[in-house]
């Protein structure tokens, strides 16, 4: 029986120990990885509602609504109406979660040179334009019409 890992595992290891290991150098922040992740997400998408921030979290949009009040009432996140529908909130950034997502990239710099040690500029560049090819593969076997037998019987 081979006992090495197959490439999944080893993906879903790595990531996991990632998240582990910046928890481990963020502890000092305050935040769950959910609020953090919910941070990050938010910095690249300002101005979003809470169902689409939803969406790209992969999270009910109640557990959601729970993170995104934490971060409000920790002056983190500002909700604001959208103009065009007044029952839609629309999600921003207060300048102190701008500051703050600057210590969290650093700390997150910090956690990648962690994990890269040992391995060279044209290993780590190759890792990333393999890594970044198989996702492509899977975002594009993903996609309903790529007759990956996801028909409805």
């Amino acid at each position: 029986m081979d006992n090495n890992p197959t490439l999944g595992f080893l993906i879903h290891d790595v990531a996991r120990l990632l998240r582990k290991r910046f928890e481990q150098n963020a502890r000092h922040i305050g935040l769950t990885r959910t609020q953090w992740q919910t941070l990050a997400y938010l910095s690249r998408n300002e101005g979003v509602n809470q169902k689409a921030l939803a969406e790209m979290l992969e999270i009910e949009p109640i557990t959601l609504k729970r993170v995104i009040d934490n971060l409000e009432n920790r002056g983190f996140v500002e909700r604001r109406a959208d103009q065009n529908d007044r029952r839609v909130w629309l999600l921003f950034m207060t300048s102190q979660s701008h500051s703050f997502l600057d210590e969290m990239r650093s700390l997150g710099e910090q956690t990648r040179s962690e994990a890269l040690a040992g391995i060279d500029e044209n290993e780590r560049t190759r890792l990333a334009r393999i890594l970044e090819t198989m996702k492509l593969n899977l975002i594009e076997g993903c996609r309903p019409s790529a007759g990956n037998g996801n028909r409805n019987v």
